[in-house]
């Protein structure tokens, strides 16, 4: 079952505006989830990304220990096998190694310096080309996700640039995943039961099989789809709040490979001091009481890690 996911082209949306939007308004009010083609990030960046994560995933331990996540106030760097658990309230530790890398800044920007929240400076393995090609694609999946959300405004009723303003300096993070594989499976996963926490998620997949969905009120759970070169698209928990619950943040999981699986993972958070709150055009009362971004980031952060972040 995977015709709950339809591919969209964004070229459509330069041709055909209005085709666009409502075939993106109905897959965000299903599953949330939908496959984009037609994007302007360049395949040859896209496997450099790929070749990048590889190279820093295959170097000893002990070369990666020093990008220790835990070592950062800020959720940049190197997290270890078995660090994280994302099944919420389960057992299942997440059998995985993943490398965050966020809006960069410099050490002695004030947000750094202030020591606001989320915001600090990368950390970067001395590997050839790897900082260089990680900000690349960092800025070109942050310009596309920002774009999307024209569409998205449009499909609600809102000027088309109303998210602008809670996006042009956003918690985004660049997450690239390592699945090692060959687990045996008990009290495994590759990555628990969870929703996202933003507002989109943008993935490229390696194409290997493990990613699936299960859709709001269902017990079943769907395959995701791969198409060669699109995005993996999911609307994540802030866009649903936003949206008063029009929009759907979907939980999903990565079952444990059996042989090794690489993802490229964007994940699009507002700015820190956005309130998440339902929109000024939303119908009934607000489901949620507001929040900010960065205060919402912390509590889902604290709630994945096994040691509380800043």
């Amino acid at each position: 079952m995977t015709s709950q996911i339809p591919l969209l082209d964004w070229r459509t949306f330069q041709t055909d505006e209005a085709k666009f939007v409502a075939e993106l308004g109905a897959a965000c009010r299903d599953t949330g989830f939908f496959l984009l083609k037609g994007h302007d990030v360049p395949p040859s960046l896209i496997e450099d990304v790929f070749a990048q994560s590889q190279a820093f995933f295959e170097l000893p331990e002990a070369q990666k220990a020093p990008f220790d996540i835990y070592e950062s106030p800020a959720n940049r760097g190197w997290s270890r096998v078995g660090s994280e658990n994302l099944d919420d309230g389960g057992e299942l530790k997440d059998i995985k190694e993943a490398f965050n890398v966020g809006l960069d800044l410099a050490a002695d920007d004030p947000r750094v310096l202030r020591g606001d929240p989320f915001r600090g400076v990368n950390v970067w393995p001395d590997l050839p080309g790897f900082q260089t090609t990680m900000l690349e694609y960092f800025d070109a999946v942050l310009k596309l996700s920002v774009d999307v959300h024209e569409a998205i405004a449009l499909d609600l009723g809102l000027p088309r640039r109303w998210f602008d303003q809670h996006l042009d300096a956003p918690l985004a993070t660049l997450r690239t995943l390592w699945y090692p594989g060959g687990t045996d499976g008990e009290n495994e996963t590759g990555a628990g039961e969870h929703t996202d926490y933003g507002s989109l998620t943008f993935i490229m997949s390696d194409g290997v099989p493990g990613l699936q969905l299960r859709p709001r009120g269902q017990t079943d759970w769907i395959d995701v789809p791969h198409a060669d070169g699109a995005f993996i698209v999911n609307i994540a928990d802030c866009l649903m709040r936003w949206t008063n619950d029009v929009y759907v943040s979907t939980p999903h999981r990565v079952l444990p490979p059996e042989r090794k699986r690489q993802s490229i993972a964007f994940f699009l958070d507002p700015n820190p001091d956005s309130f998440i709150e339902a929109l000024p055009n939303a119908e009934g009362p607000s489901k949620y009481p507001p929040i900010s971004s960065a205060d919402y980031l912390k509590m889902r952060l604290n709630q994945t890690y096994e040691a509380e972040v800043a």
